[in-house]
């Protein structure tokens, strides 16, 4: 293990800059070893050649796992901890260190370019998943990437645009994904976003990387920048930022020794980067304790295991899926029946080591005849002859599965979508093959939301596979006949319309500015606050078989504490294997603040065989009851609603919990309200004082109930300056050293 003190100033200045595009930089002959990262997260794309961070030049063949769009509907914080170590042993053959993923950031409109590298639109849930993933790959000694911190959420003006978030949206919204990361796995490294939040740099930004990060969350890697988010090395360094990436040549190092030398940059704080570094590498290292191999056909198989629990059946009319393996004729339509989207573009582009076609997969599962017709262009340009064909080989199936999607093009890290729409001639193709036979099966590939206003009532069943990855195309033969079962939740609400979005009008900002100012209510939160109708809810999805969810109880530990232990039986009441997620929300209807409806605080996937039932204990810490306030997390005193659900507005089971918990003492300054000193222990007391001695004088505008209640929001010194004129300022500052002696 290196001592940063056998380092001269200048090779320290060189270890916190990239050697290269991909590569930390090594000192042999004082033993630092060079450690290499390289994109993710669905996959490894280690490049053979060329400094090329977009993915245009050739990569080793890895394993394209589905993208996190994909994942997160999994609900499953097992199987991606599976696919973790996966993904370790493809990066330890390939002699990687660090691989860049996962990303927790949230979806907060339909139309962020990267939303298919993201899992969720809530954090707990993109928490957990990313957290499980984590432990995967770091079991086995090669380092996460958790990013992009932070409020990375759109790719219009991406490096320079600053997220005007407030505090209490940031710690509910934005934050608690990232910090249930760095609690419950440590990942090696944390990747600062491009971004400005609030008018500061994410790689400069101290509070974030450095207060937030480290000093409240105990992180204890190292902060690496996104690909060119530094610019200004020294700041970067003093606000926390530990490695900048790529290499910036012979003058990021030199800027560092200058700074140094003329005493603008404590050497201790370079020190400490460049010791980050090197401790956590070495412990990456010291964790490869086994060889492994790279299993291809295991790896792949996996990938199948996790697209299939994936996708979602988000409709089912009349039972049509899963469709039985004889019968009549199959027409599956759509060119991406064999040229499938499996995963998106940019700097998470993977080479695949096979790919498996849909066509060929529903040919080899199925003793029916199967026809296909292309049906449309990718490019978007209508083809008569080509609709044509396909309305007469759906005319003529007994069955028709229409296969229908986002191009590549129109979804990629680099840029944001436009609209949420399909492309019109899809849609057209879906028409005119459902006015000829009223048994489609629409599969959908995307890697974020679209609109479904025009599918939903033209096709009785709808399964979204989203970017299923290489194996996609036989987990899609599975599930069509039943060998698998679609066993994803949505990880996002579909709504009917971009224009019903929480962001539509703040979306995606200009002159360099986005606000949200749709504040804590992203996602459902959003929707059920407004009462929105929406095409489907955040956390559904169909099974091949029932379950019925019992509420059996909700135990609280301690009195005085803000916690509580929900118990559900989950019983599958149909006549096949299946797995369900048991979902806990939690809503404050009466609270000092605007709350959501309801906010999910607890989740559990579980599979059942036909007939049988278990219980599963959910538990909920104090953060799943709380606020952020003024003086931090806040936990009130009195009812809370626990829901069990099988989506955010499929609510099967409701309790209330009263919390007995300390009631919250409000701070008191000299900007107060009346209201606030009449809530407050100690300040009531002072105030009936304060009344009592403008008595003296005569009547009291504080005696008249109409008058008293109009003023309770008015600033105390306000309310003292009617009293005695003048003497406002005074007499609160008296009221408070008052308060002071009595508390």
């Amino acid at each position: 293990m290196t001592d940063v003190a056998d380092l001269t100033l200048e090779e320290k200045a060189r270890i916190v800059f990239g050697a290269d595009f991909w590569t930390t930089m090594g000192i042999p002959d004082k033993g630092v070893e060079s450690a290499m990262l390289t994109d993710g997260p669905h996959g490894l794309r280690k490049q053979v050649a060329g400094n090329d961070h977009l993915g245009i030049n050739e990569s080793v063949p890895a394993t394209a796992f589905p993208t996190a769009a994909a994942t997160g509907s999994s609900w499953n914080p097992a199987l991606l901890s599976r696919m973790g170590a996966a993904l370790a042993r493809e990066c330890r053959v390939e002699d990687v260190d660090v691989l860049l993923g996962p990303g927790v950031n949230m979806k907060r409109s339909p139309l962020g370019g990267r939303n298919f590298e993201y899992f969720a639109e809530d954090p707990l849930l993109a928490g957990e998943l990313g957290a499980a993933w984590i432990n995967g790959i770091q079991a086995l000694g090669v380092g996460a990437s958790v990013k992009h911190f932070a409020v990375n959420n759109q790719e219009t003006d991406r490096m320079r645009v600053s997220a005007e978030v407030d505090d209490r949206t940031l710690r509910e919204i934005y934050l608690p994904a990232f910090e249930r990361v760095v609690k419950k796995s440590q990942p090696a490294t944390v990747m600062c976003s491009y971004n400005r939040i609030n008018g500061v740099r994410a790689s400069e930004n101290h509070w974030l990387l450095t207060e937030v990060l480290r000093e409240e969350w105990g992180y204890e890697g190292y902060v690496v920048s996104d690909w060119g988010a530094t610019w200004n090395p020294v700041r970067a360094l003093q606000a926390g930022l530990d490695l900048t990436m790529p290499s910036t040549g012979e003058a990021g190092p030199a800027t560092v020794v200058a700074a140094v030398k003329d005493g603008s940059l404590d050497e201790a704080v370079l020190d400490q980067a460049v010791q980050r570094i090197l401790d956590v590498h070495d412990r990456l290292r010291a964790d490869r304790t086994t060889e492994v191999e790279f299993d291809v056909d295991a790896h792949h198989e996996l990938a199948r295991e996790v697209a299939a629990d994936s996708a979602v059946l988000l409709q089912n009319e009349g039972g049509l899926l899963p469709l039985p393996q004889e019968g009549g004729t199959l027409a599956v339509l759509g060119p991406f029946a064999t040229a499938p989207r499996y995963q998106g573009a940019g700097s998470s582009h993977v080479v695949p080591t096979r790919l498996d076609e849909p066509l060929a997969a529903i040919a080899e599962t199925t003793g029916r005849d199967v026809v296909h017709a292309p049906a449309f262009r990718l490019d978007g340009e209508a083809d008569a002859d080509l609709l044509a064909v396909a309305v007469d080989a759906a005319r003529s199936a007994d069955t028709v599965v229409l296969m229908l999607g986002l191009p590549d093009a129109v979804e990629s890290e680099g840029w944001d979508r436009e609209h949420m729409d399909l492309p019109a001639v899809q849609l057209e193709v879906l028409a005119a093959v459902a006015a000829v036979n009223p048994r489609v099966v629409v599969v959908l590939e995307h890697g974020a939301v679209v609109s479904l206003e025009d599918v939903v009532g033209k096709a009785p069943a709808i399964l979204d596979m989203w970017l299923a990855g290489q194996a996609g195309g036989s987990a899609l033969a599975q599930i069509l006949f039943g060998l698998a079962e679609p066993g994803g939740r949505l990880a996002e609400t579909v709504p009917w319309k971009l224009a019903h979005t929480p962001a539509h009008v703040n979306w995606p900002g200009g002159d360099k500015v986005v606000r949200h100012g749709e504040r804590i209510y992203i996602g459902y939160r959003w929707y059920d606050a407004t009462d929105r109708d929406v095409a489907f809810p955040f956390g559904h999805g169909l099974s091949y078989t029932s379950f019925e969810h019992v509420l059996e109880g909700v135990d609280l530990p301690d009195a005085g504490v803000a916690a509580a232990t929900v118990r559900v039986r989950v019983i599958n009441t149909g006549e096949r294997q299946g797995t369900d997620v048991v979902q806990i929300y939690v809503g404050d209807p009466v609270a000092a603040v605007d709350r959501p409806v309801r906010e999910l605080r607890a989740f559990a996937k579980v599979s059942l065989a036909p007939g049988e039932s278990t219980v599963v204990a959910l538990e909920l810490d104090d953060r799943a009851f709380a606020y952020w306030g003024a003086d931090g997390w806040i936990v009130e005193p009195g009812e809370y609603t626990i829901e069990v659900g099988r989506s955010s507005r499929d609510i099967v089971a409701t309790a209330t919990l009263t919390l007995d918990v300390p009631p919250l003492v409000p701070t008191l300054d000299i900007d107060s309200n009346l209201g606030d000193w009449a809530a407050h222990p100690v300040g009531a007391k002072v105030l009936e004082d304060f009344g009592a001695k403008s008595r003296e004088s005569g009547p009291s505008l504080m005696d008249d109930p109409e008058m008293a209640g109009m003023m309770l929001q008015m600033p105390m010194i306000k309310v003292a300056d009617f009293v005695a004129p003048g003497h406002g300022h005074e007499t609160v500052e008296g009221m408070l050293a008052e308060l002071s002696s009595r508390s």
